[in-house]
């Protein structure tokens, strides 16, 4: 026997309402798609958070650190105040005060360890310097460089196989 409709029911149903006892196929599919969008939309949120530190990746180490605790601050506070400040800092290019320094230490080291061989040289040698010195108080003088000027010698600049002053940004 065919079920007989109730006297308020229309004749035509939509699609999307389901007979009782059966699947909602509406009720699933919108389920799927809003946890999908959910993670899209927390992907995307993230990926937008962590922008200043994608834009500072070739800052120093400080720079990266600074902008890395602003965008932390900003992510667990909610204050957006902190994520502009990591963008505008990822933003400015920092002067590197440390590279200079760095090298000049570097040749002050370099210039430290010839003064420490001479010396050593010097002491191994103490005994024939003495046998020199006699040697050349009998040898006569050599001959004196001609008095029209100063000599120039060329200066040939090699860079240092350690040296890291590279330009950090393109």
């Amino acid at each position: 026997m065919a079920e007989a409709l109730h006297p308020a029911a229309v004749d035509h149903l939509p699609v999307f309402i389901t007979a009782p006892g059966e699947t909602d196929v509406l009720f699933n599919v919108m389920t799927v798609f809003v946890l999908l969008v959910v993670f899209l939309v927390g992907i995307l949120y993230l990926r937008l958070h962590a922008l200043p530190e994608h834009m500072a990746h070739g800052a120093s180490k400080g720079q990266l650190q600074i902008i890395g605790v602003l965008c932390l601050i900003a992510l667990f506070t909610h204050n957006h105040l902190f994520w502009i400040a990591a963008l505008l800092l990822a933003m400015v290019e920092f002067p590197d005060f440390a590279s200079p320094v760095k090298s000049i230490a570097r040749s002050l080291a370099r210039i430290a360890r010839r003064d420490e061989r001479a010396d050593e040289r010097e002491a191994a040698q103490s005994g024939l310097a003495a046998m020199r010195s006699e040697a050349q108080r009998k040898a006569p003088p050599p001959e004196q460089p001609p008095a029209g000027g100063p000599q120039w010698v060329p200066l040939e600049v090699v860079p240092a196989p350690g040296d890291d002053k590279i330009e950090h940004r393109g």
